[in-house]
């Protein structure tokens, strides 16, 4: 049997402890979300009410705003108080695990029972540390190439998984205004312009961190990424573009490639009253969601094995869980309660975890029969093809993000934020800049942010 540790307790806090311990059942844990919607969190609820019908173990689920957790947790932490399982986004991972928040080796022993194969590498990689992980992944999704499969079939072309056939696209399909050949954003001050600018990055194989830190953008790579940037841009409306331009325009059937995340799934098969496809008089219309492909893993011409923009959510194990409880509530969350767990919002939340030993597809089959939508609902596997199901859970094989695999999520994302990436490819786009001048501005703004 595993225990909790007790590096942080002194004497009087154990004695404390254990007189709380006589006023609470044996069992009984605590259990933080960032879910704390109310349909979503009355969904927790009823997986932990779940729980404790088949193991009799009472979970209480305790919703937390995001924004506070990096607080919260270390306030509880210096407490010993923290609770037994928290649901938490990658960035607080790594980090959590060097400061002892995370019980690692309560999480390994989690993935182990499981099965390590029954997860997706990508995000078992995300979350590595130590010979083992930081936490037990949960759901994920992936940024998405959307585009015409309709337009491409009828011009022989290519799906847009590289540089060099998006390119090939434009040539083929952009003719402005009845249809731009794609939508980039261009508003500097829209982290949906970071995001895609990552995304890009990571397709070409150029990050900003390395294992010290910063690490300087080599010219040859990152010029194939500005002048990549510039084409979309070029095959783009003008104006100050952002996410909204882009589903507009997309729904309108006046663009050929956007990149979005999977939540506009649902609105391309008219199940969202307030975002429909205007491409004909029906806002509740299929036809578009019929006419479009995805493509998650996008190449570049100096990364040939390509990447897909990731995002994963993970269950971790604190120092001051009841651990054997805590392990099995994960175990619960991740097998027997798996689709409650991921029906809180099926469009964003991929299974991570695809089935069991005996069955490797009972949880990615199962998925794409739960219902998404808001104002009426269809399960994904009868709006979309079954090869369309596989690309879009298939990215979180190979997804990554900047400063993971080095230790540097935190320096990543300040950069990120700094938004000096934005603003120096907007210079190079609308050609205030040249591309040597453009990596060197890169770099000096980079290497400054600490």
């Amino acid at each position: 049997m595993k225990y909790p540790k007790m590096s942080r307790a002194t004497l009087s806090s154990a004695i404390a402890i254990a007189l709380f311990a006589g006023s609470a059942a044996a069992g009984d844990i605590k259990f933080w979300t960032t879910e704390e919607q109310p349909e979503r969190l009355a969904k927790q609820q009823e997986m932990a009410a779940q729980f404790e019908a088949a193991t009799g173990d009472k979970v209480e689920v305790i919703p937390v705003t995001e924004s506070d957790y990096g607080t919260r947790a270390t306030a509880a932490f210096a407490a010993g108080d923290l609770p037994d399982v928290i649901y938490h986004p990658l960035q607080y991972a790594l980090p959590w695990a060097e400061a002892g928040i995370l019980d690692t080796e309560a999480a390994t022993e989690v993935v182990e029972e499981l099965g390590v194969d029954t997860f997706k590498g990508g995000a078992l990689n995300l979350a590595a540390y130590d010979g083992g992980y930081t936490s037990v992944p949960v759901d994920g999704w992936t940024q998405m190439v959307v585009y015409r499969a309709d337009l491409f079939e009828e011009k022989g072309l290519e799906p847009p998984n590289s540089f060099a056939n998006v390119q090939a696209a434009l040539e083929a399909l952009h003719n402005p205004p009845s249809m731009y050949g794609f939508v980039a954003p261009t508003k500097v001050d829209e982290n949906f312009m970071s995001q895609v600018l990552e995304h890009v990055f990571l397709a070409n194989g150029v990050s900003p961190v390395g294992a010290d830190g910063f690490k300087a953008l080599e010219a040859g790579p990152t010029t194939e990424i500005l002048e990549f940037y510039k084409s979309i841009v070029e095959a783009s409306p003008p104006g100050e573009l952002y996410w909204k331009q882009s589903r507009e325009l997309y729904f309108a059937g006046q663009a050929a490639m956007i990149i979005w995340s999977p939540f506009i799934l649902d609105e391309l098969a008219g199940l969202r009253d307030s975002a429909p496809p205007t491409i004909n008089d029906d806002p509740t219309t299929k036809e578009l969601a019929g006419k479009t492909g995805i493509v998650t893993n996008f190449a570049g011409p100096s990364n040939a094995d390509g990447a897909a923009w990731g995002d994963v959510r993970y269950f971790g194990i604190t120092p001051d869980a009841d651990t054997d409880t805590a392990q099995a509530f994960i175990k619960f969350a991740m097998d027997e309660g798996y689709m409650q767990t991921l029906s809180i919002a099926p469009e964003g939340k991929f299974p991570v975890r695809t089935g069991t030993s005996a069955e490797p597809d009972k949880f990615t089959k199962g998925w794409a029969m739960l219902p998404v939508g808001v104002d009426r609902k269809a399960p994904l596997g009868e709006l979309y093809a079954a090869d369309m199901i596989a690309e879009i859970v298939g990215g979180l094989d190979v997804a990554q993000r900047w400063g993971v695999t080095e230790g540097q999520l935190s320096l990543a994302s300040k950069m990120i934020n700094a938004q000096a990436i934005n603003r120096v490819v907007r210079q190079f786009t609308d050609g205030e800049i040249d591309a040597a001048a453009a990596v060197e501005a890169l770099n000096t703004e980079l290497a400054a942010v600490k």
